[in-house]
C-alpha cells in the first residue's frame, strides 16, 4: 500500500458552518484545493477522510454525494474514508493536533 495523505472535509477542503447537516457539502475553500490538486499532479495519493462515512447505513450515500461534489469542484473522485491505516503520512483537518512522535509534546 502506498503512503496517502488525509484531507479532512468539513472545515478543512469545504465550508461548514455549524448545524449544516450531512446532505450538504459546503463551497470549496480554494487555498486548500489548491494543495490538493499540487499533491495529485506531484503523484502523491490524497484521500477524503470524513466521519460522514463512518460505518452506518448512509456512508453509501454520503460517500457518493462527496465524490460527485469533488468532481463539480474540478477535483477527482478521490477516495473517501473514515479509517487510517499505516499507510497514512499527513492529516490536514480543522481539529488535528499534530505532536512529535513518542512524547506527547504538540508541535
Amino acid at each position: 500500500m502506498s503512503d496517502w495523505i488525509a484531507v479532512d472535509l468539513d472545515g478543512t477542503l469545504a465550508f461548514y458552518e455549524s448545524g449544516q447537516g450531512v446532505k450538504f457539502v459546503g463551497t470549496v475553500i480554494e487555498p486548500m484545493k489548491a494543495r490538493v490538486l499540487n499533491w495529485l499532479r506531484s503523484g502523491k495519493t490524497v484521500k477524503i477522510f470524513t466521519a460522514r462515512v463512518s460505518m452506518n447505513e448512509n456512508a453509501y450515500v454520503q460517500r457518493a454525494m462527496i465524490q460527485d461534489w469533488l468532481e463539480a469542484n474540478g477535483m477527482p473522485r478521490l477516495e473517501v474514508t473514515c479509517i487510517k491505516d499505516t499507510s497514512m503520512v499527513e492529516l490536514w483537518g480543522d481539529r488535528a493536533i499534530g505532536v512529535f512522535k513518542n512524547t506527547g509534546v504538540p508541535k
